[in-house]
């Protein structure tokens, strides 16, 4: 018997990022465990472990821990490019005022915790840490969300996954800018040519991912050599996979072919055929982020945060580098987002969607301060190695731990009733009543 998947593209989305979360806290906490264990020596071993990839003359010899951050993170970040390039051309972002609040509200939500921590670490040497409380992990939110179910509007689940997309996009952005060691400009320029081919077999409607897959490597490649961050090829590269909207013309003419009378018998084999051409009608886009989903989900993350959530409690302590990434998303977050989105419906550019009040808005905002996977990985590349990477990283575990526990509890208050938080509705939206 066929399983009854989601309703929805979008509600299989959800569904996955749930699990997605529930095994990233799996795996945090037993590289967390492992790292403060009597095996602690074990776990560094592991991470240190070099696996070298040799190719003619070529060598490349890297840390199983650098594999995983410059490696498998870069197709997290093609996946992430993918979903932003969707969102912003058929998705949520494509509506200017869906598309409004969410950049409002994630503008605000990078620029104060970014400007909290530096003021509290402003002529210090954990400074350069100021990108750390800047990002929203979807996976943890969304799982959240989740486990509240149905008493969260779904409005609320699709503006905290815009809101995350343009975080991602405003993290991307950060960590090109600021977050680069010197350029090799002859690297840079084949990347560039590299890129070129990809943009170009795009417009051209090439469809084969095989096409993509191949210029993709050679483009991680010469980005790993330019000094930008090895990860920025996947966003490039998402950048250059086609989509399109399929025409259901034909499909439905041959379904209602197919339900004519006489021809019942032949209903279930067409059926089949329709599936079959309508998964190769997906465009390339649809069908590599498809494809892609579950790696991400099930295999790239829980290596990353096995990789990046061991932190030795006693290696650094607690300090102001802690202190400024804690405050950054705990405090900046819901205050950068909800701050955001008001000025955004204050000034008539966007509104509220429907059923969602102000009371949800602030528990989306908390719920933003879980900053998880990008958090830790900006960490890495402001401090690299030490004490203050150390504190950055303790600073990101526990502000997620409390922005989960807190905006999970206040989401769980509002919606007692499933109505309740009316008094707090946007201007010019109706809260509906309370349920009985």
């Amino acid at each position: 018997m066929a399983s009854h998947a989601p309703a929805s593209p979008f509600a299989r989305f959800v569904h996955s990022e749930a699990f997605a979360g529930l095994l990233l806290v799996c795996t945090a906490v037993i590289a967390f465990v492992w790292a403060n264990s009597p095996a602690q020596g074990a776990y560094a071993a592991l991470r240190d472990t070099h696996l070298a990839v040799s190719v003619g003359g070529a060598r490349l010899d890297l840390s199983l821990e650098h594999w995983v951050n410059d490696g498998l993170m870069a197709v997290f970040f093609l996946l992430v490019g993918l979903e932003i390039k969707r969102e912003l051309l058929i998705g949520e972002l494509a509506s200017r005022r869906r598309a409004t609040l969410a950049i409002a509200a994630a503008a605000g939500g990078m620029l104060v915790p970014g400007s909290v921590y530096a003021l509290l670490n402003a002529g210090g040497p954990g400074v350069d840490g100021w990108g750390v409380p800047m990002a929203t992990d979807i996976a943890f939110a969304l799982g959240v969300l989740a486990l509240l179910g149905s008493r969260i509007p779904l409005g609320l689940k699709v503006f905290l996954t815009a809101l995350a997309i343009v975080d991602d996009l405003g993290a991307v952005l950060v960590i090109a800018l600021f977050y680069t060691s010197d350029l090799n400009l002859g690297a840079l320029a084949l990347a560039a040519l590299t890129w070129g081919a990809a943009l170009l077999a795009g417009r051209r409607g090439v469809s084969s991912l095989k096409v993509y897959g191949v210029l993709g490597v050679v483009l991680w490649l010469l980005v790993l050599q330019s000094g930008l961050h090895a990860t920025i090829a996947g966003v490039l590269l998402a950048l250059a996979v086609p989509i399109r909207k399929p025409d259901p013309a034909g499909y439905l003419t041959s379904l209602t072919d197919a339900a004519r009378p006489g021809r019942e018998e032949q209903v279930g084999a067409r059926l089949r055929d329709l599936e079959d051409l309508l998964e190769r009608a997906q465009s390339p886009l649809h069908r590599l982020e498809h494809a892609l989903h579950p790696v991400v989900t099930f295999a790239v993350l829980p290596v990353f945060a096995l990789m990046n959530a061991g932190v030795t409690v006693g290696a650094g302590g607690l300090g102001t580098v802690s202190l400024g990434v804690v405050l950054g998303l705990l405090l900046g977050k819901p205050l950068g987002v909800v701050g955001g989105a008001w000025l955004a419906v204050r000034a008539g550019v966007a509104s509220l969607p429907r059923r969602v009040t102000w009371r949800h808005m602030v528990g989306a905002g908390i719920l933003a301060g879980i900053g998880f996977t990008m958090s830790l990985f900006v960490s890495n590349l402001a401090f690299e190695t030490g004490a203050l990477l150390t504190q950055a990283k303790l600073g990101v575990l526990i502000a997620s731990v409390l922005a989960a526990v807190l905006g999970g509890g206040w989401l769980l208050l509002v919606t007692r009733n499933r109505g309740s938080g009316a008094g707090m509705s946007a201007p010019g939206t109706v809260a509906p009543p309370p349920a009985p």
